[in-house]
């Protein structure tokens, strides 16, 4: 098949190697000129996917991927095209949709009878039928249908996560639902031909391709699974709030907890970070403003990063003119990427209480530390306090004297070896 695949991001861009390193031939399609020229020349465009630099070379190499600017140029020589372009939401949980909205009519301008369109990027309810539907319509002169004159339209979103892109296609069932029946068949067919599946005795369905039904059941499916996971945090961290006040250990509580099988409660922490828990949730209240379960545990999860700094004040005294240490940028362990980090109101709040915030992160360089707002932090400098914000396996071995001179620590994801901190006053989250 020939492919489109618009947006080369830290999905996207996976995705188009993907598809070519089965033999179709793949160009993707980016706003970004300088993204374009980095994969043409076989370079990836940004650091921390596993298996993406050697992946890509190598398709680059042979041909089967090229990129350019030109969208609507490139769909029109596609079989199908698959759209993963960043939604964004503001303060309010309001989505804007600018971004897809532009791309949606490049792609109706180049748009040819028989072509297949998925949107990968995760939307809300009833989005791809009402909005990008009538918008590829009217931009392609084109009405949705098999018919000779026809497209096909699916939503089939993205599941896996930045550092393992591949290993994740191949792990999770890839879920799709069409406008029509037919548009979910023809999604079907695609998705088998462009992806491989590990086996999963678990799945009383097994692994592969998950046709729901409509391009509804495919949009709630994603949104449903990832509010979960913020649901859970959110009533973890309400223990973990409740337990710290009550001299129990909350870490202990959930593994005795889920030692039977059908409790599944998630860790506490500090912040929730990364583009979809903390996002998707409020497109699902986009769709259902009077989910209060779902509300009360967005808002829960906000708060404990000021949360946190409170227990650093309380166990430190007044933090005003205090050195204060943030461990950790990126929004998880491991992996290089703030999009939605703890580290914003961390610093924040510490900078409100009046203390000079540092800020350590062994994935960053000092240079991208200030791009980001920061002061930058070198173990060995002296420090009045401490936050561990990120796990990062560094930080499970740091020891005191990397610190000097440090008397408290807040450890917002118990993290840190708690054995080499003797005389440090240390308060693990959700520990009393």
């Amino acid at each position: 098949m020939r492919i489109t695949v618009v947006a080369l991001g830290k999905i996207g861009l996976p995705l188009a190697v993907q598809f070519a390193s089965l033999g179709h031939r793949v160009i993707g399609a980016d706003v970004n000129e300088d993204v374009v020229r980095l994969v043409n020349r076989g370079a990836e465009p940004f650091p921390g996917e596993a298996h993406l630099a050697t992946k890509l070379a190598e398709v680059v190499g042979d041909g089967r991927l090229t990129a350019t600017t030109d969208t609507a140029a490139a769909v029109a020589e596609s079989d199908a095209v698959v759209v993963v372009v960043p939604l964004f939401v503001d303060a309010d949980g309001t989505p804007d949709f600018g971004w897809m909205d532009a791309a949606t009519r490049a792609i109706a301008q180049g748009l040819r009878p028989g072509t297949l369109v998925s949107y990968e990027t995760t939307l809300p309810v009833g989005t791809t039928r009402t909005r990008y539907l009538p918008m590829l319509e009217e931009g392609s002169g084109l009405r949705h249908g098999a018919g000779a004159d026809g497209f096909q339209l699916v939503f089939s979103p993205e599941r896996v996560l930045t550092g393992r892109v591949f290993a994740d296609l191949r792990r999770y069932p890839k879920l799709v639902g069409g406008i029509d029946e037919a548009a979910g068949r023809r999604g079907e067919e695609f998705y088998r031909a462009v992806l491989e599946f590990d086996e999963r005795p678990d799945l009383e369905r097994g692994n592969g391709v998950w046709n729901l039904g409509s391009a509804e059941a495919a949009e709630l499916a994603k949104l449903a699974e990832t509010t979960y996971r913020d649901v859970n945090i959110g009533l973890a961290n309400e223990f973990a709030r409740f337990a710290a006040g009550h001299g129990i250990d909350i870490h202990q509580v959930i593994a005795a907890s889920n030692s039977q099988p059908y409790s599944h409660i998630h860790r506490p922490g500090i912040a929730v970070g990364g583009h979809c828990i903390p996002v998707y949730p409020r497109l699902y209240l986009f769709n259902d403003p009077e989910a209060t379960v779902v509300r009360a545990a967005r808002e829960r999860n906000a708060a404990m990063p000021e949360y946190a700094v409170g227990v650093l004040e309380g166990a430190h005294g007044d933090l005003a003119g205090q050195r204060v240490v943030v461990l950790g940028a990126s929004y998880r362990g491991g992996v290089k990427e703030t999009a939605f980090s703890g580290v914003f109101p961390v610093v924040a709040a510490l900078r409100e209480r009046g203390a000079e915030v540092l800020v350590h992160d062994p994935m960053y360089k000092d240079s991208e530390l200030v791009d980001l707002g920061f002061t930058p932090y070198a173990l060995g400098t002296p420090v009045d306090a401490a936050v561990v914000q990120t796990d990062h396996a560094e930080y499970r071995s740091l020891a005191p004297d990397q610190l000097p001179g440090v008397r408290t620590v807040v450890d917002g994801r118990a993290a840190l070896p708690l054995e080499r901190w003797a005389g440090v006053t240390v308060r693990v989250l959700g520990r009393g």
